[in-house]
């Protein structure tokens, strides 16, 4: 797997892979020892190797504390191109496009909660469609499907899903302007339109949280966050099969087009940013990501419909981040500010104070960074800082990565098991089926305690 890969030690928690070969920059890994030994169990390191030979790379290829075997780049990979020399690959991206997370803040304690818990959870397994394959509870036309991938969140709430409020909190606000619906094929449209609205299946979640430690009150406060026992909920979702069929129709143009034989790997198949091909794929792209903004937004409506239906509550967005993306944004590479398409494959993004695409509410403290747990851990909000810019264009964790295939978990767990284990922690899980239970259960994935600063300035 990853053992016979060069890597040298060059900080407490950042590794190094040297440029060799066709290698055009240093691959860099940031992972304690434990989780470094965890990537080495799969093809994490040879993969981000290989992304370190890609066309226009700048500066590194990155693996972050989460980073695992993916399609191309490992999941938990970053790495940006320049805008002229540079390429822009489906692998870099996911076939999820846009799969992120919704933190939403209320304003109940865990004591209220705990009178009404399973009546509230009863209500959103009932109002907000979810599992394999579900559709969603809204039936759009084509054409108005259309305008939701141009219009992303605001389409949502033009409809009467949501307020204002919840796409200024939301990353690019909801929407990327350079999609294009025209550059969607008809078989995505085709997939996308049953399924707008609904939370689907795999390691997509719909949590309830409560705030259990707070280390920054002025950052919390800023965000909403006043004390600890505060209920919070969390969405984590994407643009469903609409953006499955962009990845697999682009992927297919690509190979057509460019063939294999440049590449280290063929799951890397790519276009140059510039040609006609790449800003098909980069509009296309975008598109996919305003379905899964207006996805999650519909599915924040029937949240306080839900919740409004058991007990009186107030419901606010605290920020929208996003995975599975790549975005043109202005980075430093050797003294120079340079515009490149950074590519983030479950990753996020945490820029620090001042960045002009942070909410204005926001910029100040930088840009709230959201890491969900598994099941049966915790999940974080934290901040973006200036280091995070100067290290990783940005970009932190996205999530608890995996140590166990969905194959291996179902091998191990059962379902009913692990709903049993949950419950002795006063845990309370509902799922369209046991297969899913097993699959996500805590023991395959890292505890994000293992990459997240005790401080959010950290």
């Amino acid at each position: 797997m990853g053992n016979n890969i060069e890597i040298k030690r060059t900080g407490e928690y950042e590794w190094r892979i040297p440029r060799i070969g066709n290698m055009k920059v240093d691959a860099i890994i940031y992972a304690s020892e434990k989780l470094i030994k965890d990537m080495q169990k799969d093809i994490t390191l040879q993969q981000i190797k290989n992304v370190a030979m890609l066309s226009g790379i700048q500066k590194y290829a990155i693996a972050l504390p989460d980073a695992h075997q993916g399609y191309g780049f490992p999941i938990g990979g970053v790495a940006a191109f320049d805008i002229n020399e540079g390429i822009i690959s489906p692998g870099g991206v996911g076939y999820d496009i846009n799969c992120s997370v919704r933190l939403l803040k209320t304003d109940i304690s865990i004591k209220e909660f705990l009178k009404y818990r399973h009546k509230i959870l009863e209500t959103i397994f009932r109002n907000v469609p979810s599992g394999v394959g579900r559709g969603g509870r809204t039936r759009i036309t084509k054409d108005e499907l259309k305008d939701v991938l141009e219009k992303g969140a605001k389409w949502a709430v033009d409809q009467g899903y949501g307020k204002e409020g919840d796409w200024k909190k939301t990353e690019e606000n909801g929407c990327m302007g350079d999609a294009k619906a025209d550059e969607v094929s008809e078989k995505a449209i085709q997939r996308g339109l049953p399924q707008l609205g609904s939370l689907g299946a795999g390691n997509h979640f719909l949590e309830i949280q409560q705030v259990d430690k707070i280390y920054n009150e002025k950052i919390a406060r800023a965000f909403g966050i006043s004390y600890e026992g505060q209920i919070t909920i969390m969405v984590h979702c994407g643009s469903r099969g609409l953006g499955h069929q962009v990845a697999s129709d682009y992927i297919r143009l690509m190979e057509k087009e460019y063939g294999f034989k440049h590449l280290p790997d063929r799951e890397l198949i790519n276009a140059p940013i510039q040609s006609k091909l790449g800003e098909r794929y980069y509009r296309a792209m975008c598109a996919a990501a305003n379905f899964a903004f207006a996805n999650k937004q519909m599915i924040t409506h029937w949240l306080r419909e839900s919740f409004n239906g058991v007990i009186s509550c107030k419901i606010d967005v605290i920020y929208d981040v996003c995975h599975n993306i790549a975005k043109i944004e202005k980075h430093e590479v050797d003294g120079e500010l340079k515009k490149v398409c950074v590519h983030r494959k479950g990753a996020t993004r945490s820029f620090g104070p001042g960045r002009e695409e942070i909410p204005e509410m926001y910029r100040e403290i930088g840009q709230p960074v959201i890491i969900p747990g598994s099941m049966g851990t915790a999940s974080y909000l934290l901040v973006g800082t200036k280091k995070a810019e100067q290290i990783s264009f940005g970009s932190t964790a996205h999530g608890a990565g995996r140590v166990k295939s969905r194959a291996a978990a179902l091998r191990e767990f059962r379902g009913n098991e692990v709903r049993s284990e949950l419950a002795k922690k006063d845990i309370e899980i509902i799922s369209t089926s046991w297969k899913s239970i097993a699959e996500e259960a805590p023991q395959v994935y890292k505890d994000c305690l293992l990459y997240t600063s005790p401080s959010p300035r950290d």
